[in-house]
């Protein structure tokens, strides 16, 4: 094994009914827990999500209302899965976007308390996007099937970003060709919860990334209207992300 383990590693995947993370199921979920030394076990559950699963879902893995029918709800294997976890880092493939932040409101769902700083998270996806080529000259290659010549001159380099991104419109019909939706589509963004719903501005402030106070101090907007506070935690946010409002408005002075 070339990973080198302190503690157990615990990568998993889930099959869900959609992909919303603050209202969709899961319906499927395996763990693999691999030790330091190496040993490991693995455990699969199939799971009731207690709501029906679209077509275009099952359409996807496989799995039918017909399947789960019998299966028990999250809330009934949610112990095993805590006790398989504890102590563990968590992986997974595209895992930090979907994966853990489903599984967290699934937990806080079911009254587990889930705590990010009680984890280590390891994405292999994200790994591999850093590590493949992604440079200038890879894109170039793949989307005008050409080899760039010059690289890393000023000319060379704007004249195939150009091209790239050109080509990139052509070819993607789901990725708009107007630049204010491009600037949206490209856009990323640290955040402070799993959903994105709470950035981190430059100076390392939680902000709202969304609505009325969209940019502004969350600590700051909570200290002149403790009532927003109360609507989000009655809205229909992530668990998660209530869950770090709640931190934040316990830090508010007022």
């Amino acid at each position: 094994m070339n990973l080198k383990l302190y503690k157990p590693l615990c990568v998993f995947d889930l099959e869900t009914t959609g992909t919303n993370v603050g209202k969709d199921r899961i319906v499927e979920i395996c763990i693999l827990k691999v030790n330091p030394d190496a040993s490991r076990e693995s455990k699969t559950w199939k799971v009731n999500p207690e709501m029906p699963i679209p077509r275009e879902s099952s359409e996807i893995h496989g799995i039918y209302d017909e399947d789960v029918k019998d299966a028990p709800t999250f809330r009934e294997i949610a112990p095993k899965i805590v006790e398989m976890i504890s102590g563990s880092d968590l992986g997974g493939f595209n895992s930090n976007r979907f994966d853990v932040p489903l599984l967290a409101e699934e937990l806080l769902r079911a009254d587990f308390d889930f705590d990010l700083n009680k984890f280590k998270l390891v994405d292999a996806q994200t790994i591999y996007h850093k590590k493949e080529p992604r440079n200038l000259g890879a894109a170039y290659q793949f989307y005008c099937g050409q080899t760039l010549e010059n690289a890393h001159s000023a000319e060379a380099d704007v004249l195939a970003t150009f091209e790239v991104l050109d080509a990139q419109v052509g070819k993607y019909d789901d990725i708009p060709n107007e630049i204010n939706a491009l600037s949206e589509f490209t856009f990323h963004n640290k955040n402070a919860d799993l959903a994105g719903f709470i950035g981190i501005n430059d100076k390392n402030i939680p902000v709202f990334n969304f609505g009325k106070y969209k940019g502004q101090s969350v600590k700051e907007v909570f200290n002149k209207d403790l009532g927003y506070y109360g609507w989000l935690q009655n809205a229909d946010f992530p668990l998660y992300t209530k869950k770090v409002f709640t931190k934040i408005q316990l830090t508010a002075k007022f």
